[in-house]
């Protein structure tokens, strides 16, 4: 295939950067199509550690384009607090002049509302959903715009008029515009070189007959539109949503890599329905390293649900799976795997749209005998 899509049909968490790494060796352009840097992909090369979370997983090969697209929402220090971690690696970067910025204000008001909420989503408090909301509401900053002197000064003085007013109303620090200005044009200066239209790009390397692959971060079942909202993210990690986010056909996508783990995890809140509390999830949670890459939490662990595995296929489109951490199932005795759920004394084989019926629904599981190599 000469375009490709590696997306998570969990929760996130589930190995695509190993993935991606892996396929990202037969590319051209690694593009990262969506999110921001409250994702995290671990890369391990030549015995060092890479926590990447805005950059996509390409950028430790040097003859691979690294695309960060127009879906994107982009921590400007965030970034280049990472590529100064790759210092003394050549490497190549594109960033879409479309793409929105995180300004402070959004990870201030990101924290604000997750203090407030009764059920708290759990999210990093890294200003994504909040950025979102400003790109959806016509009042976002864009990296064309952050790179244009004049023009980022006029937007910030009108934006921060705005947002200072709802800064008094929450009784929070107001945001200071020079601090802001000072801070984010140096951003401006250091970032400007890599800013173009990336659509052009991708499209442009298509025709030259380049592999493109396109890296979703986070999983389906946070997908804006089909995950299990609210308890989601502020975007579409699935391979559907890689045309708008990124400017290219929807025709010219040739398939879908699907990342799913030999069992589930989750990190922050919302419904498990397969979660284990036994000494189980605690072998799993050790031997798997369930800790998240952003934020450090121990990730909520359960049985492998291929109800979830078959809602990402039919909602994102998969044409493959890659099945990851089979090795950390070694030494169980015995494996659970849900096949359905019961739901109201009705047994369904779908994710319902509504979270309380979610929330209600018990797995009905299908048994396996376990093993004790180590099969690593």
């Amino acid at each position: 295939m000469q375009t490709l899509v590696v997306v998570g049909t969990q929760w996130g968490d589930e190995g695509k950067g190993k993935i991606t790494d892996f396929l990202a060796q037969r590319s051209d352009l690694v593009v990262r199509y969506q999110g921001g840097n409250n994702a995290g992909h671990t890369i391990v090369l030549d015995g060092v550690k890479y926590a990447l979370h805005t950059i996509p997983s390409g950028i430790l090969s040097e003859n691979i384009t690294n695309v960060l697209a127009n879906g994107m929402v982009i921590n400007p220090k965030g970034l280049l607090d990472e590529l100064k971690k790759l210092e003394g690696r050549t490497y190549q970067i594109k960033i879409s002049d479309r793409a929105h910025i995180i300004m402070p204000y959004h990870m201030a008001f990101d924290a604000i509302r997750e203090s407030k909420l009764k059920d708290k989503i759990g999210t990093t408090k890294k200003g994504i959903g909040p950025a979102y909301t400003d790109k959806a509401e016509r009042s976002g900053i864009r990296m064309g715009e952050l790179i244009n002197k004049a023009l980022f000064k006029e937007k910030l003085t009108e934006i921060l008029e705005h947002k200072n007013s709802l800064a008094k109303l929450y009784g929070e620090p107001l945001f200071d515009f020079d601090e802001i200005y000072q801070t984010y044009s140096e951003y401006a200066k250091q970032l400007s070189p890599f800013v173009c239209n990336t659509s052009k790009l991708i499209n442009e390397a298509i025709e030259q007959k380049k592999k493109v692959l396109f890296e979703g971060a986070q999983g389906t079942l946070l997908c804006l539109d089909h995950g299990t909202y609210p308890f989601v993210t502020s975007s579409s990690p699935t391979a559907a949503s890689v045309p708008l986010n990124t400017g290219v056909a929807p025709w010219l996508i040739h398939g879908a890599i699907g990342v799913t783990k030999a069992y589930t995890t989750r990190v922050g809140e919302g419904p498990l329905p397969t979660e284990l509390f036994d000494e189980k999830a605690h072998y799993i949670r050790e031997k798997g390293h369930e800790y998240g890459t952003t934020t450090g939490r121990a990730r909520r662990v359960g049985w492998l649900d291929l109800v979830l595995i078959k809602h990402a296929k039919r909602s994102g489109g998969l044409s493959g799976l890659a099945v990851t951490l089979l090795d950390v199932l070694s030494g169980l005795d015995e494996l659970k795997v849900c096949v359905a759920y019961k739901l109201n004394g009705e047994t369904i084989d779908e994710v319902p749209g509504l979270i309380d019926d979610f929330k209600a629904c018990e797995p009905v599981y299908q048994t396996l005998k376990g093993w004790q190599e180590d099969i690593q």
